[in-house]
């Protein structure tokens, strides 16, 4: 069933290293549903210069960036409804200014989705904290460590918990977004969402075999 108040504003968090499917995978399915539905989207980070996935950490060849609408210290001026924080190797940096925001934000928007390790950065501010919540299951013992008093769910496609959606690793965002749509535009819209884009929408949020890989 839908809900009544439907959200006009979101606001992506960008850092370097972010995982691109993270990000660009639930992107284009809001992208499918804004054909119909008004909505608005920011992305935001440190500064506004282009945002890159590459990492240190993983040394890739390939990398690709996205550029910023507003920094943090210079955020939009409409109220924002869903904060969406991605994730990937970037994430596990000291990301201040980024945390600082999601803590001062998240009192005042509808719902939180993190994608992936996304959970890990945001529950290191504490808004996690008491609330049931997933994440990516090849570092979910990592992640566990930036969350202590959050009730991690280890076998979980997408899990949500009030307002807060939080997702496994990587291509799960999609499915948890979809999940979400479905919450909040019904069903039938989410199918067609799905439907537009060709993807194989996995419904349920429990069906999870990365967890029987990984843990």
């Amino acid at each position: 069933m839908a809900t009544d108040t439907k959200p006009l504003h979101i606001a992506c968090i960008l850092f370097p290293g972010f995982q691109l499917l993270d990000v660009c995978g639930p992107l284009d399915l809001l992208n499918v549903l804004s054909r119909t539905q008004p909505m608005k989207l920011s992305m935001l980070a440190s500064s506004m210069d282009p945002v890159s996935t590459f990492t240190k950490v993983t040394a890739n060849e390939i990398h690709q960036s996205l550029s910023p609408t507003h920094t943090f210290s210079s955020p939009p001026s409409k109220p924002i409804d869903v904060l969406f924080v991605p994730g990937g190797f970037g994430c596990r940096a000291e990301l201040t200014e980024a945390e600082e925001f999601l803590r001062a934000r998240f009192e005042t928007c509808q719902y939180l989705l993190t994608v992936c390790t996304g959970s890990a950065l945001s529950a290191r501010t504490g808004i996690l904290d008491g609330k049931k919540a997933t994440s990516n299951k090849k570092s979910f013992e990592w992640v566990k460590t930036q969350g202590p008093k959050v009730e991690w769910i280890r076998k979980a496609r997408w899990v949500a918990d009030g307002r807060c959606w939080t997702s496994s690793g990587v291509a799960a965002g999609m499915d948890m977004t979809l999940g979400w749509v479905k919450n909040v535009y019904g069903g039938d819209v989410a199918k067609q969402t799905a439907n537009f884009i060709e993807y194989e929408w996995n419904e349920d949020s429990e069906k999870d075999r990365f967890a029987d890989l990984y843990l």
